[in-house]
């Protein structure tokens, strides 16, 4: 009876341990996940001023301007010199247009950043579409390099269509750029599954 007794305590901590082993599996698994759902959500939903990436043009064009100021920053890390060409066009909604920014590395090392941006107010980032910029890829800069990088870019004509967005007139895209993280080197002799172990430690 005693030894009865034992076997179904064993089976029964053995399930917990599964469990919790299970259960830690899956969160694992959704904090890998959260990042790339949530961009996706944001792209989607342009929630955080996340403007949307496209390979197509408008194909309306309304008689109506609207505002578009640039805003241009450098993080503490990047000795970089980084502003737009304009501050601000007025292109036709539905309009294509292509503007430019310009970024001079001060030190005197290659740096590389990456821009991060944003769209306001919110409510029209979900209209703001990009259909080429810099910002979708790292840039590399020489010792004193000076770097013309452009942005092409439409607002969708719905945007006088939503009730919360109909009244926008000005929209500001903002950029900041970050020193990228640098990638870690092969060493001389190791071989590859040394090195993949190596760079994890």
């Amino acid at each position: 009876m005693g030894a009865e007794k034992t076997g179904t305590k064993r089976v029964s901590n053995g399930g917990i341990m599964a469990g919790c082993v299970v259960f830690v599996a899956c969160m694992v698994g959704a904090a890998y996940a959260s990042v790339p759902l949530y961009r996706l959500f944001c792209q989607v939903t342009g929630y955080n001023g996340t403007t949307q990436r496209t390979e197509q043009y408008s194909e309306t064009i309304l008689d109506q301007k609207i505002k578009v100021t640039f805003d241009a920053n450098t993080s503490s890390g990047l000795n970089w010199n980084f502003k737009p060409d304009d501050p601000f066009v007025q292109p036709r909604i539905g309009e294509t247009v292509q503007v430019k920014f310009t970024a001079t590395n001060k030190s005197n090392v290659p740096t590389t950043g990456s821009a991060v941006f944003n769209v306001t107010p919110m409510e029209a980032a979900v209209y703001f579409n990009k259909v080429q910029c810099f910002c979708f890829t790292e840039t590399t800069l020489q010792p004193g390099q000076t770097l013309d990088m452009p942005v092409v870019f439409f607002v969708d004509p719905d945007i006088t269509k939503a009730e919360e967005t109909k009244n926008i007139r000005t929209i500001t895209l903002s950029y900041t750029f970050y020193p990228s993280q640098p990638k870690a080197k092969p060493v001389a002799g190791l071989s590859s599954a040394a090195q993949d172990v190596k760079s994890k430690l």
